[in-house]
Formats: C-alpha cells, sequence, structure tokens
C-alpha cells in the first residue's frame, strides 16, 4: 500500500488514531498534504520529534504517525515509505579550515561513518 493509500484508509476510520508533528516541522508540511483538508482524531497532538511520534505509536496512543524509517524500525514499527529526504550539512568557507571544521568533515568521510549511516538506514552519497 502506498503512503496515500494508507493515509486515505487511516482517515476513513474514524476510530484510527494519528500522532502528528509540531507545526513548523518539514514532517507536518508532508503530513498536512497528504491530509488535505481532513483533520483526522489526533491531528492537534503534536510531538516535536520523530522518536516522540514513534514512541507515541509504540506505547499505543496513536494508531500512526510520519516519522523516519531509522526511527521507525528501532521502535519495531511497520513503515510504509513517503519520500525520500536529504540531509545536507552548510559551513562558512571562510571557517573550512579550522580544526573542528576539519576533523568534522574528516569524520563524515571516513569509512566508519558512512558504515554507521548505512546501518541507521541512511544512504551516504
Amino acid at each position: 500500500m502506498s503512503a496515500e493509500g494508507a493515509v486515505c484508509a487511516a482517515i476513513a476510520d474514524a476510530a484510527c488514531i494519528m500522532v502528528n508533528r509540531n507545526q513548523g516541522a518539514g514532517t507536518r508540511i508532508l503530513i498536512d498534504r497528504l491530509l488535505g483538508d481532513a483533520r483526522p482524531e489526533g491531528y492537534w497532538n503534536q510531538p516535536r520529534s520523530h522518536n516522540a511520534v514513534a514512541a507515541a505509536v509504540a506505547q499505543g496512543r496513536g494508531d500512526w504517525g510520519m516519522t523516519i524509517a531509522p526511527v521507525a524500525h528501532a521502535a519495531d514499527l511497520g513503515f510504509i515509505p513517503f519520500t525520500e529526504e536529504h540531509y545536507d550539512f552548510a559551513l562558512v568557507t571562510a571557517r573550512k579550515q579550522r580544526p573542528a571544521v576539519l576533523a568534522f568533515l574528516d569524520s563524515l568521510a571516513s569509512n566508519e561513518a558512512r558504515a554507521a549511516l548505512t546501518k541507521a538506514g541512511f544512504r551516504p552519497v
């Protein structure tokens, strides 16, 4: 089933309780696009993190919500992908030679970091 289909099914079931995300979160923008004008039961429950959404569902305080794959899998929840998300790091070019920035960039490029990111469900490029 697609994410769109799953959301439509959840909206159609009045007993199916949503766990939303806080306003301003990128995830909230995605879920609001899927919901359109619908405001299902639980819509106003607005935890501030992916982990909080997964915890609420895992603890039975809600039936569904949007989170990222590594968090859903860590909570032993089902997961239906909606879209791929890309993460970038920004830095001030003039500060690129600072020891801490160089250490961060070296660490990020290391085989160990790439393996850890891959194990967590991310696809380093």
